[in-house]
């Protein structure tokens, strides 16, 4: 039988259920014995939060490789491809890889599928993450830095020994499955913290912090709290990457002791993170950014300077999924934008435009300023055409919205996850 191709490995993982039957890491668990516990094959520092994950495990990465070790990444969501999770130093898996990594794991997964119970299968991101563990583990990695998928306690990530964990900070997301509350939620992601490691936490606010600090007392970790910015120029745009970046060297610190300067600096001045305040045109300028949620809309409405200049206008681009805060996400972009062109990424959890233009209009927005186009490229045309030669376009509001822009015409769209 030939090799699995990159293609026949994404329909695979696009065959499997999102969710388990049931919450638990014991399929997870059961994957990594049929692979040869190949989680327990390299060190590991686990990154959770809400907003910075992917930025964050990005940054620490380059920080590792920098001072000459040998580093792995997984991330999440991917925005074209699923192999763009599963990195080894500073590339994405290439698609032979990939597709032998998911063959491996799809055939570890139809063992665990026979000892479960009926209706009771691997799920996708289940066999992703096991994926990637076999992979990252047969490339000799010497430490991979892991972003959680959904919360902490029982992500399909968690079952890495992990000795450093990261916590970037904590807002009301995914309230279904982490609780209604900022210490339910706090308290869900800080489950990864292991006995006698070291958290490493960024700007958190009063009840996540009193999280962290119990957590680190249970289990007799060292807490340790990131400076909100080393003043290292960064190659990242967008003002909030600073404090993603200290966050980033200071779980390296906490793994490895101590840091050279100069490597922290090379790191700095090369590591780009997509789909982050990216610039994808000129004339206008346009950026995508996959801000989700209010607190992360807040954090690119203050970088907006820095990002367009000397532009005249901004003009957003706008779809946001029906789970979040869309009233939100407007309140805090609606002042920064001439205009707003509302439309709908092709994720099925994507709220209309009509939705989004009934919310903008409660929280505050002049009507004659909102448009709709349902469909995104061609919102992205018409936010161009208003905002002229010298303005900006900024499109964002979900990271589906910026894969949908990104993908190749044709291409088969990125996962809900």
């Amino acid at each position: 039988m030939s090799a699995w191709t990159a293609e026949r490995a994404e329909e695979y993982l696009l065959s499997r259920e999102l969710f388990g039957m049931r919450f638990g890491l014991d399929r997870m668990h059961r994957l990594m014995t049929v692979l040869g516990s190949p989680h327990r094959r390299f060190r590991s520092i686990h990154v959770v939060g809400t907003n910075g994950k992917s930025s964050t495990v990005r940054m620490l990465a380059a920080i590792l490789e920098a001072h000459g070790i040998r580093t792995g990444s997984y991330l999440s969501p991917h925005l074209v491809s699923f192999a763009e999770r599963i990195r080894v130093g500073d590339a994405d898996l290439d698609e032979p890889a990939f597709g032998a990594a998911v063959e491996r794991a799809a055939k570890a997964a139809e063992l665990v599928d026979r000892t479960l119970g009926p209706e009771d299968r691997v799920t996708q991101f289940e066999a992703l993450t096991a994926a990637a563990y076999s992979e990252l583990a047969a490339r000799g990695v010497e430490v991979a830095a892991v972003e959680a998928g959904l919360g902490g306690r029982y992500d399909a990530t968690s079952v890495i020994p992990s000795e450093v964990q990261v916590l970037t900070n904590v807002g009301l997301e995914h309230t279904r499955w982490l609780g209604p509350t900022i210490a339910d939620i706090a308290r869900e992601k800080l489950a990864v913290v292991r006995d006698g490691t070291t958290l490493v936490v960024g700007q958190l606010n009063a009840d996540a912090q009193s999280e962290a600090r119990a957590a680190t007392e249970e289990h007799g970790a060292r807490l340790v709290q990131a400076s909100p910015d080393l003043g290292v120029p960064l190659a990242a745009r967008g003002a909030f990457q600073r404090a993603n970046f200290a966050l980033a060297a200071a779980a390296a610190e906490a793994l490895l002791g101590s840091l050279d300067r100069a490597a922290v600096r090379a790191a700095g001045a090369s590591v780009q993170v997509p789909g982050r305040c990216q610039a994808i045109d000129r004339d206008p300028l346009t950026v995508v950014d996959g801000a989700h949620n209010p607190a992360g809309a807040r954090a690119l409405a203050a970088s907006l300077p820095e990002l367009r200049g000397s532009a005249p206008r901004t003009i957003a681009v706008l779809s946001v999924l029906e789970d979040k805060d869309a009233a939100g996400i407007l309140r805090e972009l609606l002042p920064s934008c001439a205009a707003v062109v509302l439309t709908r990424s092709l994720n099925p959890r994507a709220l209309p435009p009509a939705t989004l233009q009934s919310l903008a209009t409660q929280v505050g927005a002049d009507p004659a300023s909102l448009e709709v186009e349902p469909e995104p490229r061609r919102a992205l045309a018409r936010a161009r055409e208003l905002a002229g030669p010298e303005g900006a376009v900024l499109a964002t509001g979900s990271i589906y919205l910026v894969a949908d822009l990104l993908r190749p015409p044709g291409a088969r769209r990125a996962s809900m996850l």
